[in-house]
């Protein structure tokens, strides 16, 4: 799925949005100093794997947190975290780093893919995702992130990140 194919299904079923095009960004601390204010809580996404590979998260927290890999997978009973390959991720959510959001999950139609997501976030008004690119920001309402996890059949687990 493309960028204009995820906004067609976003409409097909409903779900608010509004749309915002920026320069490139790759880091969350980028986004913060070339994409400016956005209404919604700004998010940081990272593509994770278990030790053996076999399975796979969309870690998705507060953009000013840092997560302590080692300490979530002891909580979570996953035998060690890292983070995934590119390679990876193109595979499993055909994305490009910098790209990665939670609308990344639509493209996983196996659901291998596994998602946390930070309890502080989960308690915003909206999130800011990506739409398959990093050069556009989507502005999405709480109610229509929890409509598009059912949709696409990706529950989220909720998980405590401390800020560090």
């Amino acid at each position: 799925m493309d960028t204009s194919d995820l906004l067609q299904f976003l409409k097909d079923y409903g779900i608010a949005y509004s749309y915002h095009e920026h320069a490139a960004v790759y880091t969350s601390r980028q986004a913060r100093e070339l994409i400016g204010p956005l209404p919604g809580a700004s998010a940081k996404n990272l593509f994770l794997r278990d030790k053996r590979g076999k399975r796979h998260f969309l870690l998705t927290m507060d953009d000013r947190k840092n997560a302590d890999l080692k300490a979530l997978a002891a909580n979570q009973c996953i035998s060690g975290l890292s983070l995934a390959s590119p390679e990876r991720l193109m595979r499993y959510l055909g994305v490009s780093p910098g790209a990665v959001s939670l609308m990344s999950l639509v493209n996983d139609k196996e659901g291998k893919v596994e998602v946390l997501i930070d309890k502080d976030l989960w308690s915003s008004g909206a999130l800011q995702c990506h739409p398959l690119i990093n050069t556009a920001t989507l502005v999405i309402p709480l109610e229509g992130i929890i409509t598009f996890l059912s949709i696409i059949h990706h529950p989220p687990k909720l998980v405590k990140i401390p800020l560090s």
